[in-house]
């Protein structure tokens, strides 16, 4: 009997891949074969352990999915009775399935994952094969059940809401006054009002121009007799343009742009214009408070019509007010400012809550150094108390409860000897009394509340441990019953190494800096590994995996290839102190880079299986340009990077992200801290990736690297991705990077995929 030569070669790669590990290096084929085959043993097989928890509208009821051995399974809570079931018969919901449709339909791996509880939570509903169904009890007392198909599955039209010729404000059609006695609209640039008893029409304003014009944007106050509204004074739109190269529906290529400010460039101003609808009079509103604007934002009246309100961000981000505009009178005065010498977190810390119509506010403020809450008394403008105080930060909130003057919110930091990015959540009274922690295990948790804030489901769990998911009374926080616990056998047989969670002083000598060291499961502690480092440094957050799901399972996927690799959040990230994250203000190329160097040097002396002497680095976006400027900036400790569609001049990107951390007016920062300006000091291997049509960060910011490296007369590569936008690379991008890696850090060559894909095709039969 003759093989075929695809056979042969088959039966090649397959001894090839049984070759013991040892005698094998890395970077050969079967450590990319291992890393590949770890993606399939990893994929659904952790057990019981809830993605999303989902409460039903009475909060009588939540649910969820769960992957079990069997399959999908969806799980049912009565947190009143205490018990947890399957939602329904997985095999006689699936029998029915099949018999309505005509095809096969398993259990356990039913076509839905969401569901929709019917009255008195007994039944529901789902949408499978194109069609809404419901299942639930039958009219009789036989124990059978009943299955409809209640018609085609239509998705609802969205709101239909453009952006028009106002630049910026929402086209609308006009606004009813909440009376309905009137209706106000823009027309030729103004303002009019129409009576809908007499259909005669008002003109409010007349000072409206095509260059200075009144927005769409009306407002109504609630007793129906005044309106305010924003005068525009357009800007000039910049625009970024693409190539896309290899359209799907046409031979040639496409020019397409987007509208995309930079920094430094010029913005929209609004200006509110307040009428007195009655008098037909427009009362003059005083800009002084918010002139030199970034952006105005959630306008808003007072219940009983006495004033309206709205935020300003001055434009570089250093000052913040809330401002209160008098209807009597269009007297504008402050009910909060914020001001920084560096800069305000608006994007990621910024929360407001108004009670009794406005007469007291619940204000987040870093004024103190952390993330914490303050009550104000809004009619003084002076601080009532500050509800959280203390070296931690306030996260996020949950809920106000009016009636009862308390506060749920989310936080990290608190707890010590625990990871300070770890989050836990708490109650506290308006005057900062009774704080109450509402979850205390040394975990990072996930809480679910329920509508009526009775309850919550918990699910807590750490890169090293794997989920454990619980009901809680959202009182004391007390576990009413335990849901599931988390079973990961079927990832330990697959060989999978846990994380190693580590901390490492920072450049101060005195900041914990936090990360994880990721590990091959053929992991040899005699051996020497490069480390690779997975890096995102944008000042908007902190980016470490806390939770066991959350563990970037492609950094476990890259190890497999003979790595160790690391991820950590250095200076200049959130959630720390803000003298933490203020690090990155006017300084991006930092990244945490001192920080980042000293940790893996400790974890080095503490682990000598990583060889320091070849390091890499890779990430995106903000990751793109930190990791190209590793190279730039840091080339005695970095040696090898891949770098995907990076902002890599901070003047190319966008105006809202730059300008935040950056500062306004542009300066001699923004040269310095670019990589396109300091292309020449590239040393050590660099890959750039970039799709052709990024609308995220202008592509041409990447092209700009380039065409400065080849002045330079500097080698590297470069790979543009026909028609992706803001990107990694998907799976082509990732072969890329793992290969980058382990030719320039593992001295290997990898294996010739594409003579590999020709060998192993099948055989053409013609059929």
């Amino acid at each position: 009997m003759t093989l075929s030569k695809n056979y042969r070669h088959i039966l090649l790669i397959s001894s090839l891949l049984t070759i013991s590990d040892s005698v094998m290096a890395q970077g050969r084929l079967a450590d990319y074969q291992r890393s590949e085959a770890l993606k399939t043993k990893l994929k659904d097989k952790v057990y019981n352990a809830p993605q999303q928890v989902n409460w039903t509208k009475n909060g009588t009821r939540c649910w969820y999915t769960i992957q079990t051995a069997r399959g999908k399974e969806f799980v049912v809570v009565d947190p009143k009775q205490k018990t947890r079931q399957l939602a329904f018969n997985h095999e006689q919901l699936a029998q029915k399935l099949t018999q309505a449709t005509g095809r096969k339909i398993t259990p356990y791996n039913l076509p839905f994952t969401t569901l929709t509880f019917g009255k008195e939570d007994k039944s529901v509903e789902f949408v499978a094969e194109g069609f809404t169904w419901q299942y639930g009890p039958g009219n009789d007392t036989s124990g059978t059940v009943a299955f409809s198909k209640k018609g085609p599955f239509r998705t609802e039209p969205t709101d239909r809401r453009y952006w028009g010729a106002s630049n910026g404000e929402l086209s609308d059609k006009p606004v009813s006054s909440p009376d309905s006695s009137q209706t106000a609209y823009i027309k030729n640039y103004n303002l009019y009002v129409r009576s809908e008893k007499t259909k005669q029409e008002r003109q409010l304003s007349f000072d409206g121009s095509e260059g200075d014009y009144y927005a769409s944007t009306i407002l109504w106050s609630p007793d129906s007799k005044k309106i305010v509204t924003n005068k525009i004074r357009p800007n000039t739109k910049h625009l970024i343009y693409f190539v896309r190269s290899s359209p799907d529906d046409q031979l040639q290529p496409k020019l397409e742009n987007r509208e995309y400010p930079k920094p430094g460039d010029a913005l929209l101003i609004r200006r509110p214009q307040l009428f007195l609808v009655n008098e037909g009079k427009q009362l003059p509103v005083d800009d002084a408070l918010f002139r030199e604007q970034f952006s105005l934002s959630r306008m808003e009246w007072r219940k009983d019509s006495r004033a309206f309100t709205f935020e300003y961000n001055q434009r570089g981000h250093q000052v913040y007010r809330v401002l209160e505009v008098s209807a009597a009178t269009g007297l504008v005065r402050p009910l909060v400012e914020e001001q920084s010498k560096t800069f305000i977190d608006y994007s990621g810390k910024r929360y407001r809550y108004d009670l009794r119509d406005g007469k007291e506010m619940i204000w987040a403020s870093e004024r103190d150094g952390w993330n914490h809450l303050y009550l104000y008394d809004t009619r003084t403008g002076a601080i009532k108390a500050q509800i959280t105080k203390g070296y931690w930060v306030v996260r996020n909130v949950v809920v106000v409860d009016e009636g009862k003057r308390t506060v749920v919110f989310a936080a990290s930091g608190k707890t010590p000897g625990q990871d300070p990015y770890f989050v836990h959540y708490y109650r506290v009274n308006f005057d900062g009394t009774n704080l109450t922690a509402l979850t205390t295990e040394d975990a990072n948790h996930v809480a679910t509340f329920s509508p009526n804030y009775q309850y919550f489901v918990d699910s807590y769990s750490r890169v090293d441990m794997p989920p454990i998911t619980v009901l809680r009374s959202a009182t004391d926080g007390s576990v009413l019953m335990t849901l599931e616990t988390a079973d990961i056998s079927e990832w330990q047989k697959a060989g999978w190494q846990t994380p190693d969670v580590f901390t490492a002083k920072g450049r101060d000598g005195k900041t914990d800096i936090w990360g994880i060291i990721v590990r091959p499961t053929n992991f040899d502690p005699t051996k020497k590994y490069p480390v690779i480092e997975n890096i995102y440094a944008g000042p908007h957050g902190s980016f470490t995996p806390k939770s066991f799901m959350t563990a970037n399972r492609s950094m476990h996927e890259l190890a497999e290839l003979g790595f160790i690799v690391v991820q950590l959040d250095g200076m200049g990230t959130s959630n720390r102190s803000k003298a933490f994250q203020d690090v990155c203000w006017k300084n991006l190329k930092d990244a945490g880079f001192p920080d980042r160097i000293l940790w893996m040097q400790a974890a080095a002396r503490k682990y000598p299986f990583m060889d320091l002497s070849r390091v890499g680095i890779y990430g995106t976006s903000a990751g793109g340009q930190s990791s190209a400027g590793a190279l730039l900036f840091h080339p005695e400790f970095y040696k090898v990077a891949v770098s995907s569609c990076g902002c890599h001049d901070n003047r190319m990107d966008k105006i809202w992200w730059n300008e935040q951390w950056m500062g306004y007016p542009i300066g001699p920062q923004y040269a310095e801290c670019s990589n396109v300006v300091n292309a020449h000091k590239l040393q050590g291997n660099l890959l750039l990736m970039v799709g052709e049509v990024d609308d995220n960060v202008d592509p041409a910011s990447t092209m700009q690297v380039a065409d400065a490296l080849i002045k330079a007369n500097k080698d590297f590569d470069l790979v543009v991705l026909p028609g992706l936008s803001h990107t990694s690379g998907g799976e082509y991008g990732e072969h890329k990077r793992r290969d980058f890696f382990v030719k320039h850090l593992l001295n290997v060559d990898p294996p010739a995929w594409n003579s590999l894909a020709i060998d192993t095709a099948p055989a053409n039969t013609g059929k």
